[in-house]
């Protein structure tokens, strides 16, 4: 095992390698996690409701249409359509972007990797959004893939975001590792019979 800190927590990169390489994007290649917790309060806010921190970060790696309708149906939120709110709420944080900071020590394991084995991208957001967060850090080109809300049917904590990479790749998922930020990420790669490297929380 090799280790790395992020923000005083330990990252616990295993030493074996694998053939093939699999990231979240938000919260893990990239700090964006306070920046969509301020778009999204900025929706909630305009929209008349409340969106706590902890229920936010209890519902890392769901697709933000998911998030809506669990607003809506759970904690009363006022939102007649959910497309049209995600769309806003990507918006905000799009605006946002030019905040991004890279999470390095993960970003420097795909670099590590980048050429060697096969990498990819799996996420629970618009493509739009992850491609444009890629881009602002300079990374999108070291991976083969990038799989986002639009290239499966269930999020996680489901597995298919991260068969869908492991497919992509052309790598069988026992032979993946995921690195991941939330424990729904962590549910979904172990669904995919996957190694996973947990990534603590930024900040």
């Amino acid at each position: 095992m090799s280790f790395e800190t992020i923000q005083g927590a330990v990252l616990v990169i295993p030493d074996r390698e694998f053939g093939g390489y699999i990231f979240d994007c938000d919260g893990t290649l990239a700090d964006t996690m306070r920046l969509h917790y301020r778009a999204w309060t900025r929706l909630v806010d305009e929209l008349g409701g409340s969106f706590p921190e902890e229920l936010f970060y209890g519902s890392g790696g769901k697709p933000t249409v998911q998030i809506l309708r669990m607003l809506r149906d759970e904690h009363g939120l006022k939102v007649d359509d959910v497309e049209k709110a995600a769309e806003r709420k990507e918006g905000y944080f799009l605006e946002l972007l030019p905040e991004v900071r890279p999470i390095e020590p993960v970003v420097a394991v795909a670099r590590r990797w980048y050429g060697i084995k096969p990498l990819a991208v799996a996420s629970g957001g618009f493509r739009k959004q992850i491609e444009q967060t890629l881009d602002a850090l300079g990374i999108r080109s070291l991976f083969d893939a990038v799989v986002c809300v639009e290239d499966y049917l269930r999020g996680k904590p489901f597995p298919d975001p991260f068969l869908e990479a492991a497919r992509r790749l052309n790598v069988p998922p026992a032979d993946c590792v995921v690195f991941e930020d939330s424990p729904l990420g962590v549910q979904a790669a172990q669904a995919a019979g996957m190694q996973w490297v947990f990534v603590p929380r930024e900040g």
